[in-house]
C-alpha cells in the first residue's frame, strides 16, 4: 500500500512538471491526468496508469513503425518489426510509393523469387551450395520487378480498384499518386532492374528481356479471359528459366521446361485460392478469374494442377540427377498441397488468405530439398570415384 502511494505521488509530481512546461511535448496528457487527480482513490491508481500508458502510446511518434508489446515477466519490451511497420516508419512522402510497389506485403516478392532459387540451386555443381551472389542478385531483381508489375497493374486497374473495398486505398486509386508520377516511378524501377539484368550473361539478358511483355499484358488478361492466373504463372515463374541460364550460360530445356511448367501449375493453385477472396467484387466490376471459372469445382481443378506440378518436379529431378533428399521433400510438398486443398474454404476470405500465404513455406521447403539433394549428389559421386580408384 505504501509503495502504491509513493509511486502515485511520484507520478503526479512528474506530471505537474510536464504541465508547467518542463516537458511541454507531453502537456496534453498531464492536463487530462491532473483534472482527475481529485477523483482518484487508492484502489484505482493502476487503472488510471493504464489509461496514461495507452495515451502515451497513441501519441508517440514511433507508434506507427514499432508496436510495443506488454512487458514480459523479466521486464523487457520486445519490438514487433515487419515489412508493414518499416513502410510506416518511412517519410510520409515516400510511403505511397513503397505501398505502390507492395513493399509492405512481401508475399508476392517471395512467390516471384522462389522459382529463381529452385533453378539456381538445381544448376549448382554436385556437392556445392547454390551461388550466394546469384541468389542475392535475383532477390534484388525480384523485389524490383514485383514492384514494377504492381505499378503497371495499378495503373491499368485504377478505375476497377476504386470499386473494390480491398483495393480502394491503393495509392493510385485513392489519388495519392497520379498516373504520371507512377509512370516516372515505374521507369526508375525498370531502370534498376535492367542494371541487375546486365550483370548476367548475354543469353540471360535476352531471355530476361523477353519476360517484359508478359509483365505488361498480364493486367489486361482479367478483362478478356477467365484464365489470368495462367498468364500470371507464365510471368512469375520466368525465373525458373533465367536462374539456370544465369549459372550455366544457357538453358537445359530437359530440366528448365518441366521446372517452369511446375511453377506455372503452382501459381494456378495459389492464385486461384487468392482470387476467391475477391470473387464477389470481381463480379460487380466485371473482371474474370479462375475462381469465377471453377466456382464450386475449385478443389478438383486444384488437385489436377497439383498432379501436374509434382509430375514436372519429378521429371526435372530425374533429368538433373537429383537424389533421395530431393524426392523425400517432394513427398512433403505433395502432402502440404493436399492438406492446403483439403482445408481450403473458398467462401471464407480469411481462410483463403491463410492458405495462400502458406505457399511461401512450401517454396522454401522445395528449395531446401534441392540443396540437400545436390549435396547428397556430391557425396555419392565422391564415393563412386573412390570405388573406381580402389579397383
Amino acid at each position: 500500500m505504501l509503495h502504491a502511494k509513493l509511486t502515485s505521488q511520484l507520478t503526479l509530481n512528474v506530471l505537474r512538471r510536464i504541465h508547467y512546461g518542463t516537458l511541454p511535448c507531453l502537456s496534453t496528457f498531464s492536463n487530462c491526468f491532473l483534472q482527475k487527480e481529485g477523483l482518484r482513490t487508492k484502489n484505482d491508481f493502476h487503472t488510471e496508469s493504464s489509461v496514461l500508458r495507452r495515451a502515451l502510446y497513441m501519441q508517440s511518434p514511433v507508434r506507427p513503425s514499432l508496436r510495443l508489446r506488454e512487458a514480459q515477466p523479466d521486464g523487457r519490451r520486445p519490438f514487433s518489426l515487419s515489412a508493414a511497420t518499416i513502410v510506416n516508419a518511412a517519410p510520409a512522402a515516400v510511403q505511397p510509393y513503397l505501398r505502390l510497389m507492395r513493399l509492405d506485403k512481401p508475399i508476392g516478392t517471395w512467390l516471384l523469387y522462389l522459382p529463381c532459387t529452385w533453378s539456381i540451386a538445381l544448376a549448382a555443381d554436385p556437392g556445392c551450395l547454390p551461388d550466394l551472389g546469384m541468389l542475392t542478385l535475383f532477390g534484388t531483381g525480384a523485389l524490383l520487378m514485383r514492384g514494377a508489375g504492381c505499378t503497371i497493374n495499378d495503373m491499368w486497374d485504377k478505375d476497377f480498384d476504386k470499386k473494390v473495398s480491398r483495393t480502394a486505398s491503393r495509392p493510385i486509386a485513392s489519388g495519392q499518386i497520379s498516373r504520371m508520377q507512377a509512370l516516372v516511378f515505374l521507369g526508375g524501377q525498370l531502370s534498376l532492374a535492367l542494371g541487375i539484368l546486365l550483370c548476367l550473361n548475354y543469353y540471360s539478358i535476352v531471355l530476361g528481356a523477353a519476360s517484359l511483355s508478359l509483365v505488361v499484358i498480364y493486367p489486361l488478361m482479367k478483362r478478356i479471359t477467365y484464365w489470368p492466373q495462367f498468364v500470371l504463372g507464365l510471368t512469375f515463374n520466368w525465373g525458373a528459366l533465367l536462374g539456370w541460364s544465369a549459372v550455366k550460360g544457357s538453358c537445359d530445356w530437359s530440366v528448365c521446361l518441366p521446372l517452369y511448367i511446375s511453377g506455372v501449375m503452382w501459381t494456378l493453385i495459389y492464385d486461384t485460392i487468392y482470387a476467391h477472396q475477391d470473387k464477389e467484387d470481381d463480379i460487380k466490376v466485371g473482371v474474370k478469374s479462375t475462381a469465377l471459372r471453377f466456382q464450386e469445382h475449385t478443389k478438383p481443378w486444384l488437385c489436377g494442377f497439383t498432379v501436374a506440378m509434382m509430375s514436372g518436379l519429378v521429371v526435372a529431378g530425374i533429368n538433373s540427377g537429383q537424389t533421395f533428399p530431393y524426392y523425400a521433400v517432394l513427398g512433403t510438398v505433395a502432402t502440404h498441397l493436399a492438406h492446403q486443398i483439403y482445408t481450403l474454404d473458398i467462401n471464407k476470405p480469411e481462410n483463403c488468405w491463410k492458405e495462400f500465404v502458406s505457399n511461401r513455406n512450401l517454396g522454401l521447403l522445395l528449395f531446401l530439398g534441392i540443396v540437400a539433394g545436390n549435396l547428397w549428389k556430391g557425396r555419392r559421386e565422391t564415393l563412386l570415384q573412390n570405388e573406381e580408384q580402389m579397383r
